[in-house]
């Protein structure tokens, strides 16, 4: 069957600016079908009825990788905790569970049923930056990882892509995600000798210390119920 990805831009963003429309090349080459919604409310509309809107009429199943951006990656956690089967992927960049600034942010929810999230998830990535200027940062990224495990992944890299950081391609999301076969069935990659099963993984050891013996934690763990 075939994968398809859907590809969530950030707040006050489109789905044709900085790496989305690369990435979406990228996975169209290797097989997906890939969508890029553009919603204009995003985090303007308060969630609860701005959710609905994005699920109707959308499939959500075993081949669906989700990405999302910012406030698009901030809508994740509220569209996982409501789907009625889980998905493949999901990958948050510079997302975030709870406010970062002093800014309103209608696309959160009061709280999050954890177990859901992580039930409905599949393979989840969260990928932040030490340095983002709005506090999506490997902060807000340990709060995620802390409740459903997965991996995080900590760089130094701004908000990657802004107004004011231009970001064109984002190769390590093209490494993450699944690969698929020449006929579209979805099966595990294999790795070929001297290639690399996952990319490497950086870690902030300083955004949330812990024994030495711990630290691998912060890159991947197995969190169940």
């Amino acid at each position: 069957m075939t994968r398809n990805a859907i590809i969530f831009h950030g707040t006050g963003g489109n789905p044709d600016v900085l790496w989305y429309p690369w990435l979406d090349r990228q996975l169209t080459e290797r097989g997906y079908q890939v969508e890029r919604p553009y919603y204009p409310s995003l985090n303007v509309e308060p969630i609860s009825t701005f959710l609905p809107k994005v699920l109707d009429g959308r499939l959500f199943d075993a081949d669906t990788v989700l990405v999302g951006h910012s406030g698009g990656a901030a809508l994740l956690l509220a569209l996982l905790e409501h789907l009625q089967a889980p998905v493949a992927q999901t990958i948050l960049v510079a997302g975030y569970a709870t406010r970062p600034n002093d800014s309103d942010e209608p696309v959160l929810q009061d709280g999050y049923d954890w177990d859901r999230i992580r039930s409905n998830g599949g393979e989840l990535y969260f990928i932040n930056s030490i340095t983002d200027p709005y506090g999506c940062d490997a902060t807000q990224g340990r709060l995620m990882f802390d409740n459903l495990g997965g991996t995080q992944i900590v760089r130094d890299d701004g908000h990657f892509g802004d107004f004011d950081q231009p970001y064109d391609t984002f190769e390590l999301i093209d490494r993450l995600i699944v690969p698929t076969r020449p006929d579209h069935d979805s099966e595990p990659h294999i790795p070929a000798a001297g290639e690399p099963s996952i990319p490497e993984i950086e870690v902030d050891e300083t955004v949330a210390p812990r024994p030495e013996e711990e630290v691998a934690d912060v890159a991947r763990a197995d969190v169940r119920p």
